[in-house]
């Protein structure tokens, strides 16, 4: 199974690199997406800041917000350098400030601008250049069009979609509505894979678990799961063992957070406040019965390693007591 049958979403504020260094833990295959970051960010900013990454997160996509081909090409290229993977186009995003800066759904209207930002991208690197969208934008309502845009974005070089099955209605929803009200549209994706069966077709939105995932690879190359993930991390395990076949790997919950408190240990000594790593844990014992009681301890007025230890502790125990009960 390709790595990247399935793959985490670039999710904002959430899927940054101590995020994804969790991920990693849980899952050695899946592909995992920065969140987005501007072309204007990387040539302007902080690039150590903003590129950074643990070399344990590769298969790794740097998702570009943008829409200057000129500017997307020296992103291209400098993602290429700094190690990435693969290199993602955000044609998705629906919030008023992607709309504001000309990257995100809009363009989905420009298909030929989206079009020339591969080009140019192709052209100054040697990773993919992927594109991930949307089935349609407010008035675009015909299959036809997707085709369209499919099409044009394809012929300048472009050979993976990541296609939300859902359309953005960019006047009149918010972003958290875009994510949930509009319905979602399986079968345009599924046949998209049939008029473009040279294409890598990768299929997300309302995804929740393995059995969805496996459903789906039936008609896609590939599957991408966002906020499921994250509410639930431990589904990454669960889709290495059942997906991937990867069963001699398959470690518990308290295998893979001893694991990441080492990483909080050292990251501790560069100065990263440990809030900032332990809220992506929080889903750790999602559907477990302790569930409740690790959020509340991840989730105090101070958060230590202390509170991690006796949380192991505490497992252990009940561990035992239920083995003696046995």
């Amino acid at each position: 199974m390709n790595s990247s049958a399935v793959s985490v979403a670039p999710m904002m504020d959430w899927t940054d690199k101590h995020c994804r260094y969790f991920y990693r833990l849980l899952s050695k295959n899946t592909q995992l997406y920065t969140e987005m970051i501007t072309a204007k960010a990387i040539l302007n900013g902080d690039k150590n800041r903003l590129l950074d990454f643990n070399a344990v997160e590769n298969p790794l996509t740097l998702q570009l917000g943008g829409s200057d081909p000129t500017e997307m090409a020296k992103c291209a290229l400098i993602a290429q350098e700094w190690g990435y993977d693969e290199v993602n186009i955000n044609v998705g995003c629906p919030s008023d400030r992607v709309l504001s800066g000309s990257f995100g759904a809009c363009l989905m209207k420009e298909p030929d601008l989206v079009a020339s930002c591969v080009e140019s991208m192709t052209d100054k690197c040697d990773i993919p250049v992927t594109v991930k969208s949307r089935i349609g934008i407010d008035d675009m309502e015909s299959y036809e069009q997707l085709v369209d845009f499919i099409t044009r974005v394809h012929n300048k070089g472009c050979y993976h979609f990541i296609i939300h099955a859902r359309k953005a209605w960019l006047q009149g929803l918010s972003p958290k509505e875009n994510r949930t009200i509009p319905p979602l549209n399986y079968p345009w994706v599924y046949q998209l894979k049939k008029d473009f069966p040279q294409l890598k077709i990768t299929i997300n939105g309302g995804i929740e678990n393995c059995t969805e995932v496996k459903n789906h690879l039936d008609y896609v190359d590939g599957v991408m799961l966002g906020r499921s993930v994250y509410h639930n991390p431990f589904l990454l395990s669960e889709i290495d063992e059942s997906i991937f076949d990867n069963k001699k790997k398959f470690l518990n919950r308290e295998q893979v957070l001893i694991m990441y408190m080492d990483y909080i240990k050292r990251e501790i000594k560069l100065g990263v406040p440990m809030r900032s790593m332990t809220r992506h844990i929080l889903g750790l014992y999602h559907g477990e019965s302790n569930a409740k009681l690790f959020r509340r301890l991840l989730s105090g007025k101070t958060v230590e390693l202390k509170h991690l230890n006796d949380w192991l502790k505490f497992k252990k125990n009940s561990s035992t007591e239920v083995k003696s009960a046995e």
